[in-house]
């Protein structure tokens, strides 16, 4: 890595860490419900609407159901927003209806924070689908996730109580006091730096230069010519005029980063300049997708009574992280050797940059967009600002091993610490077989009722993306939608069941995903990657709020210091990655044998 990437680098996580640790002590108020009078006299309005109180606590199942039926809601209302939108108001560019199997695929897409998007935003959805339809479950669906995180650190906590807390109050104080207030100063922020925010009809503007493409040229029939061997038949167009979309971009842009979501008001995401107009935008976007995940370590930290927990969970994120940076941008740097054939030195040519930039924003650059691109799937995020398909085979594999961890490297918000909690369960619980005392954790005994749910929280997302890219590749409908022939055409099937599974929504865009198989097929295992690991996790939490919590003795192996981080570090990369080896070796690692046959 160059010194700029190591200075970047250094710089996002002391400024991370410093943002961080005053945002974690709230977010344990919020947790613990310490809020100022005039809040909670705010909220019981709400919460009477609602036919609940905030102290009406709720154990596992009934926290688990109202978390669904309120999910469940989500989808069809979200459904059915973009099935009416033609009829709905805020459509000055006359967005039609969208597809049944498209609805479906964003409903879930958008209500399991996982912002998958099989469609050009910008050419699909109105204004008012944008911010009623996503925008609203932007909000919903990380507040879901901060909730479950919440309801486990409770669990903890506890002292035989069976209780985690009441789902409508966590979220309803999530949305108001902690979402809602950082994206309303961060989207003032981006609107000052020029990202659009209006209800204007689309722009038609005059280009600088006219543009010279070909498209195929049409009969009397308005059909498509052919020639004699059945292909189209071209002509020269050209076009001295652009279309500029408008629309309600930086309040969706916010909590898009905030919330972990990603879904983007454009296609190109935040590679666009209206969502990310420059090197500034770039770097206060890198830091709101780890902001909460990394403000909740502390969090944690503080609600279980020792803030070294935090620390400890936080380093082994952050090691892992660190990892994976120095992997993927000298992947990058070094560039495509193939170019060496045609001539082309990549350790000289301004067009390369000294390395691969296909795929790049030229205003980002090499170490801006790795960096972003190893953010983004660290946190079930899917934001980007470079093309992760243009990425060489060892660079493209990074983002895709760090879902495939499950994504708990600061991870969505909440989910990421859930879900390195629960293996962390899982550590303990191997250190204890090995010293042959009954494993415990933060002073809850891990029996066998623990470990079956840690199994199948660990074990759903590896049986949804290996299932997944099997019926993928074996069927004829999905083995169309592939761009690019062998190991890069596997590696974007899997990195899209991948990216569903572990609701983080980034692509290898090569993938034609914008049909009713991979629409079907994709909805499923992001609902089920999502509720699958959530329910478990609400069942541990209510299993260790059960339990009495024991007082720390000679024999406690301690979980807050560098032995504990390290046995954390092994067990999800042992865990979280073994499943997917054989997978990994038919796809980028072949690749890159083939593009370095000598390595």
């Amino acid at each position: 890595m160059s010194t700029s990437a190591w200075g970047l680098l250094a710089l996002f996580l002391i400024v991370l860490l410093a943002l961080a640790w005053p945002l974690g002590a709230w977010l344990a108020r919020i947790s613990a419900g310490n809020l100022p009078g005039w809040m909670h006299k705010a909220e019981a309005p709400f919460y009477r609407l609602a036919g609940t109180a905030a102290d009406r606590a709720m154990n596992w199942t009934q926290y688990a159901s109202a978390l669904l039926a309120f999910n469940l809601l989500g989808v069809l209302v979200v459904y059915l927003l973009q099935r009416w939108q033609a009829w709905l108001p805020l459509n000055p560019a006359g967005m039609a209806a969208v597809s049944p199997d498209s609805a479906f695929n964003t409903a879930i897409s958008f209500v399991s924070n996982t912002n998958w998007q099989g469609y050009a935003g910008e050419s699909t959805m109105s204004y008012f689908t944008q911010m009623v339809a996503l925008a609203v479950q932007n909000f919903l669906s990380a507040a879901t996730g901060i909730a479950v995180v919440f309801a486990l650190f409770r669990g903890f906590a506890a002292k035989s109580t069976g209780v985690i807390g009441n789902f409508w109050v966590d979220i309803t104080r999530i949305t108001a006091w902690v979402l809602v207030p950082l994206s309303l100063v961060f989207a003032v922020f981006l609107v000052g730096q020029g990202v659009v925010q209006n209800f204007d009809a689309y722009q038609e503007v005059t280009t600088l230069e006219a543009n010279t493409f070909q498209k195929p040229k049409l009969g009397a029939d308005g059909q498509a010519l052919t020639d004699d061997k059945g292909q189209a038949v071209m002509e020269d167009v050209q076009a001295a005029t652009q279309t500029l979309a408008m629309g309600p971009v930086a309040s969706q842009e916010a909590i898009k980063m905030i919330g972990t979501n990603g879904g983007g008001f454009f296609n190109a995401n935040s590679a666009h300049p209206y969502e990310n107009p420059n090197a500034l935008t770039n770097f206060l976007q890198m830091l709101s997708i780890f902001l909460i995940p990394a403000g909740l370590c502390f969090a944690f930290g503080r609600e279980v009574g020792d803030i070294r927990q935090g620390w400890a969970v936080l380093a082994a994120m952050t090691s892992i992280f660190v990892v994976a940076v120095v992997a993927i941008t000298p992947a990058e740097q070094a560039g495509n050797p193939l170019l060496a054939n045609l001539g082309i030195d990549q350790s000289t040519t301004a067009l390369q940059g000294g390395g691969n930039m296909e795929g790049k924003e030229a205003r980002f650059g090499i170490n801006a967009s790795t960096l972003f691109a190893t953010i983004t799937t660290a946190a079930s995020c899917g934001a980007v600002n470079s093309m992760h398909d243009s990425y060489t085979p060892l660079g493209g594999m990074v983002p895709l091993v760090l879902m495939q961890l499950g994504e708990v490297v600061f991870g969505g918000v909440g989910s990421g610490l859930y879900g390195m909690l629960i293996f962390a369960i899982l550590a303990v619980f191997i250190a204890g077989l090995m010293i042959g005392r009954t494993p415990e954790y933060l002073g809850k005994k891990i029996e066998v009722h623990e470990m079956k749910l840690t199994s199948i929280a660990i074990l759903v997302t590896p049986i949804l993306v290996l299932a997944g890219t099997a019926i993928a590749v074996m069927a004829d409908a999905g083995r169309v939608g592939i761009a690019n022939p062998g190991p890069h055409g596997f590696s974007e099937i899997l990195y899209a069941l991948s990216s569903a599974a572990n609701n983080n929504g980034s692509a290898f865009a090569g993938l034609s995903a914008n049909t009713p198989f991979y629409n079907t097929l994709l909805g499923i295992v992001m609902w089920l990657g999502r509720f699958g690991v959530i329910v478990p996790v609400l069942a541990i939490a209510g299993a260790l709020a059960s339990k009495k919590r024991l007082p720390v003795t000679a024999g406690t192996m301690p979980t807050h210091g560098p032995l504990f981080v390290f046995l954390l570090i092994g067990t999800v990369l042992l865990v979280g990655l073994l499943n997917y080896v054989p997978a990994l070796a038919l796809g980028p690692v072949v690749e890159h044998l083939m593009l370095w046959p000598s390595a």
